[in-house]
């Protein structure tokens, strides 16, 4: 699944991060992540765009840090790395003890707290795909670690978990595809301690959305292009400082590029779903917004658009991967406990059964999404088993929230019990497009 790196690696430098914070006291993982250092060692508004935060423009001084791909070691191994688990361990804590008890509020607030947020940013999410040598923790892709992140992150909420996301999936396009001098205006701030409000637009508000027809446009101006067009489903775009925005260039096709919210033409309207009302969601709309030519990010291929799009589905899958085991363990739990006729339902065969068949369909959705995340890492082709991975946590997450709401009867019907929120926030992903990035 993942290359072999020294323990001393990425996954002791967020511990090591984290450990040096006051945060894990305040989220009570002050023993916990010392254990784990001392083990890795050992082994509906409309509103201007925000306005908060000016980048400093840096010229080009040479080419552009990449990531570099990890190598095939040859072995099928789906065991994640000392790192990994490291990484993972820490942040299903923090998602059980503090995503899963707020998440409720922040359904009913549409908004993840700002002190949840400014807590995730200690855990370096916007660093993971940051190089080195630009203040990241890694020079080497870290897809699977990004899957693994987002997994353990919506088995808590997956609302909150898009949210707290959204500035690294920034961060990445930039690290992946951006030009020297973007590398250098941008970076620097998400591998700083006051990380900026960031959100990649791809979706657009229409029925059957294609991101390969987008219908917001760019046209060649003397100075750039002119930006047209509205943008769906925006992760805190009232809020957002930066966007990645996909945009059909004339002459190009669809093309990524950099947009800072304070652009004269930039506003923003309330976009609340059925699902994901945690992430804070938000049209971003674009009236005769002018860019620079040098906008575009990196030398704005098709190639690094597809990718984009690719990268992006593999990081719902992931995220349709926590929230379905999420369902899978509390459901299990309530058809031990729940009883009818002198007995737990769980002996009934139809209900066993039914649980049986989520855990089969997690464990296909999980290997599929791996496997996608491992092939994207080593630089290998990997667009049909993200084609698979997009199509199974789609089908099957919507199909496992609502045997979740099923098995539990009426019960399944009120707020009372998390697995009707469950059931809303995996409907999205079968349609949610950008947003988040692995």
């Amino acid at each position: 699944m993942a290359s072999r790196r020294d323990p001393m690696g990425i996954g002791l430098a967020v511990l090591n991060r984290i450990a040096s914070s006051p945060t894990i006291d305040k989220l009570k993982l002050r023993k916990t992540t010392e254990k784990a250092v001392y083990q890795g060692a050992k082994s509906g508004f409309r509103v201007a765009g925000a306005t908060t935060r000016t980048f400093k423009r840096v010229k080009s001084s040479g080419k552009p840090k990449r990531l570099a791909r990890t190598s095939d070691s040859g072995v099928f191994d789906l065991e994640p790395t000392e790192d990994q688990q490291m990484i993972v361990g820490v942040i299903k804590e923090f998602a059980a003890e503090v995503l899963r008890p707020g998440a409720e509020a922040a359904e009913s607030a549409n908004d993840t707290p700002k002190e949840v947020l400014a807590q995730t940013s200690e855990f370096g999410l916007t660093l993971l795909n940051i190089p080195e040598s630009l203040g990241g923790l890694s020079e080497d892709r870290s897809a699977v670690t990004g899957v693994l992140v987002a997994e353990a992150l919506a088995e808590g909420d997956m609302g909150q978990a898009v949210a707290c996301l959204a500035p690294a999936a920034v961060a990445t396009a930039i690290s992946l595809w951006g030009s020297d001098a973007q590398q250098q205006t941008y970076l620097p701030a998400f591998a700083g301690d006051d990380i900026p409000t960031a959100a990649l637009a791809v979706a657009e508000p229409r029925p059957l959305f294609d991101p390969f027809e987008l219908q917001t446009t760019g046209v060649t101006t003397d100075s750039g292009f002119r930006l047209n067009g509205v943008k769906s489903a925006v992760v805190r775009g009232a809020e957002a400082e930066l966007f990645v925005v996909a945009v059909d260039i004339e002459g190009r096709g669809p093309t990524l590029v950099l947009l800072e919210s304070s652009t004269d033409g930039v506003t923003i309207e309330a976009d609340p779903g059925m699902g994901l009302r945690a992430a804070g969601l938000s049209r971003l709309v674009l009236t005769d917004v002018d860019i620079p030519a040098d906008a575009i990010l990196g030398d704005g291929s098709t190639d690094d658009y597809r990718e984009c799009v690719r990268l992006s589905r593999l990081a719902w899958a992931g995220l349709a991967l926590g929230a379905a085991r999420a369902v899978l363990d509390y459901v299990s739990d309530y058809v031990k406990t729940r009883t009818a006729f002198g007995e737990p339902i769980a002996h009934r065969q139809a209900v066993a059964f039914m649980v049986a068949d989520i855990a089969i369909e997690l464990e296909g959705m999980r290997l599929t999404t791996l496997r996608a995340a491992s092939r994207a890492e080593q630089g290998a082709d990997y667009a049909r088993e993200v084609a698979l991975a997009r199509r199974l946590t789609a089908e099957y997450g919507m199909k496992i929230g609502t045997d979740g709401v099923q098995l539990l009867g009426g019960h399944g019907f009120v707020k009372e019990h998390p697995v009707e929120r469950w059931y809303r926030d995996l409907r999205a992903i079968g349609l949610m497009e950008g947003a988040v990035l692995v």
